[in-house]
């Protein structure tokens, strides 16, 4: 009787056209995930219609980001689907994953190193690497990776600020970023993992 029980109460929700919750993978709501897009754009309609001349110069500037944004991102989409299409989760997982240690940072680091682009474009490869089986603190890696340690980057840098300065500033971000990737980890909780993991569509 007690497993009958639970069958007729999941059929009598599917009788009800209700779905069964689905643990592990919630949806947020519209509102919640772009909340502060929204907030912003408003923010950013009233000061153009109390200040005008503010108001023109924050539409030219956002005009200008979103040029620059779609000269950028195409290229970046086709590389993410050969990424998801030629690159399987089990090798991610062995070469990126938890079990993966010094190997998996090294790679997250040259993988980051080696990018070109804005920072914003990091944030969908890290999406794939997550969904693929990569461990968070190696993602966390490879953005701080692509932010300050390009190659092109520290050749500009070594340039404009001298060889002495670059390595210096090379090597405590070599053992900064780890640190971070590993504190941001550890602090993080468990609902917050669950929604990265959510937004990602990572199962």
């Amino acid at each position: 009787m007690s497993k009958q029980k639970p069958m007729m109460q999941s059929e009598a929700q599917n009788a009800s056209g209700q779905k069964p919750a689905q643990p592990g993978s919630p949806k947020q709501p519209f509102l919640k995930r772009y909340g502060a897009f929204f907030l912003l754009l408003a923010a950013g309609v009233a000061a153009g219609l109390a200040l005008p001349d503010l108001g023109r110069q924050a539409l030219s500037n956002t005009l200008g980001s979103l040029k620059e944004m779609l000269s950028v991102l195409p290229p970046i989409f086709v590389l993410l689907g050969l990424l998801d299409v030629w690159v399987d989760r089990a090798t991610m997982v062995k070469y990126t994953g938890k079990g993966s240690g010094f190997k998996g940072v090294l790679i997250a680091f040259l993988l980051g190193s080696a990018a070109a682009g804005p920072l914003y474009a990091a944030f969908p490869f890290a999406g794939v690497m997550l969904k693929k089986g990569s461990s968070l603190t190696n993602v966390l890696i490879f953005i701080g990776a692509w932010s300050t340690t390009k190659i092109p980057l520290l050749a500009f840098e070594a340039a404009s600020m001298g060889l002495k300065f670059t390595l210096i500033r090379l090597g405590l971000s070599l053992v900064g970023i780890p640190l971070i990737a590993l504190v941001t980890e550890k602090t993080l909780r468990k609902q917050d993992f669950e929604e990265i993991r959510s937004l990602n569509g990572v199962q």
